[in-house]
């Protein structure tokens, strides 16, 4: 039997998602409407049923809402790269925020004794780090590079990005062409994009050599746009440069503030928006209210992102890390900036079972900046480490949330203050800071 057609429909929106999809209730069952914000009236066709709700494209914005602008990019809507460029700034903010709040609440079962000013810095051209995915689509008659479409496995049909950093935004069609030509076209699924204050790299993943021509058409490409190409053949201990050769430094950034400069390889973690990361890092020092003589403990240290800044202000630093290769990356960091103060070990800090020397050797302090999956063991162990004060910055808010409930509920800390972080401006990533102190 043949799926019978959906027509389109029309509706008002009642509520906005977090992640930028309106809610209409239509016939009784909730309809998730991509694109749309609340109060508009709206005409959306619907794609995808589920059991308690379905899913929708927007067609047309009937009766549009004071909060919706133009958005920038000629393929938003499409691009899975962002979903809120329809949104005024101040409503993503506050979209974000509340997101925060309600996470906390629902969550934690916790509540923020100050809201922070949201940590907030440029929303165009700030993504410094970013992986494209690469196709070679007959179809088309070209190759496409760019962010998987929204609502397909699809990579978009795009020219130019508004959120990548500059001269990358740019270099969609270039890139395009430039792998249009190689032998390997076929055979190279993506780009890491790394951008630093001192250059520009980009990590070309090849699944074969690329032959000779190959090679002088990639090295011509750097060369022609002052770029650093890296050819990457396996995992990311295989990353290579292949252009210039020689006599170019380590990508690298500085945090002014701190007099720090932090160098990293170009498929390193390193925050997204440079800007809001400098802000950000001054911030978290500024609530740790440290002391010349206090000793601190950085949790998911990295490359020393926040140890080094730390060690400027404080009697010592210690900063642990899971991976191997960012605790080496840390210790060359701070050797580099003469910080003989910081020290760093290697340990999976999902797997602690107590009796870790570091976890009870009496710290003033503690940075906590984990992955989405949060902090989950370290704060178990909380009161070994019995710290006055603790900043948490997170990138889910519900395992910030998750992690502040058993700080508050079970290891007497009261939640101080916390805000948002706008790290991923027209997104649904929520970034946060939260201060937790020891009630007396």
């Amino acid at each position: 039997m043949a799926r019978r057609r959906r027509e389109p429909e029309i509706a008002r929106i009642d509520s906005v998602t977090h992640d930028g999809r309106g809610i209409a209730a239509v016939s009784g069952k909730k309809v998730f409407v991509a694109g749309a914000l609340a109060g508009e009236e709206v005409r959306f066709q619907r794609r995808k049923s589920r059991r308690n709700f379905d899913e929708a494209e927007l067609l047309d914005v009937l009766e549009p809402s004071p909060e919706r602008v133009q958005a920038r990019c000629a393929v938003f809507g499409r691009c899975g790269g962002c979903s809120l460029q329809h949104v005024s700034d101040s409503r993503q903010r506050a979209i974000k925020s509340q997101t925060l709040r309600d996470n906390l609440e629902r969550i934690g079962k916790v509540s923020a004794g100050t809201w922070l000013e949201p940590v907030v810095g440029s929303g165009w051209h700030y993504r410094r780090r970013a992986r494209l995915a690469v196709k070679d689509v007959h179809g088309k008659g070209r190759v496409l590079v760019g962010f998987r479409e929204r609502h397909a496995p699809f990579i978009t049909d795009m020219h130019r990005c508004e959120i990548l950093a500059e001269p990358v935004g740019d270099l969609i069609d270039p890139l395009s062409e430039l792998i249009g030509q190689l032998s390997i076209r076929a055979r190279l699924p993506q780009i890491e994009v790394a951008v630093a204050e001192n250059g520009v790299g980009l990590v070309f993943r090849v699944l074969d050599a690329p032959s000779p021509p190959d090679i002088a058409l990639f090295c011509a490409f750097g060369e022609r746009h002052g770029l650093r190409v890296y050819l990457q053949t396996g995992g990311p201990d295989t990353v290579a440069m292949l252009y210039p050769r020689d006599g170019v430094e380590s990508l690298a950034y500085t945090l002014p503030e701190f007099d720090v400069r932090i160098e990293f390889e170009p498929v390193s973690f390193v925050q997204i928006n440079s800007e809001v990361n400098r802000q950000m890092v001054g911030r978290a020092v500024a609530l740790l209210d440290l002391e010349p003589g206090h000793r601190v403990l950085d949790l998911y240290c990295g490359i020393g992102n926040f140890s080094l800044p730390l060690a400027r202000r404080s009697a010592s630093v210690l900063g642990i890390e899971g991976d191997a290769a960012l605790v080496d990356a840390a210790r060359r960091n701070a050797e580099r900036n003469a910080l003989t103060n910081a020290a760093f070990q290697c340990a999976d800090l999902s797997a602690i079972d107590g009796s870790e020397g570091w976890l009870q050797a009496g710290w003033d302090r503690v940075l906590l900046d984990p992955a989405r999956s949060g902090a989950a063991e370290v704060i178990k162990h909380m009161p070994k480490i019995a710290a006055q004060r603790i900043v948490y910055v997170s990138c889910h808010p519900g395992t910030l949330a998750r992690d502040a409930g058993v700080l508050v509920s079970e290891h007497g800390y009261q939640l101080e203050a916390a805000g948002i972080i706008d790290m991923f401006p027209h997104t649904a990533h929520v970034e946060s800071i939260a201060v937790f102190s020891k009630l007396i």
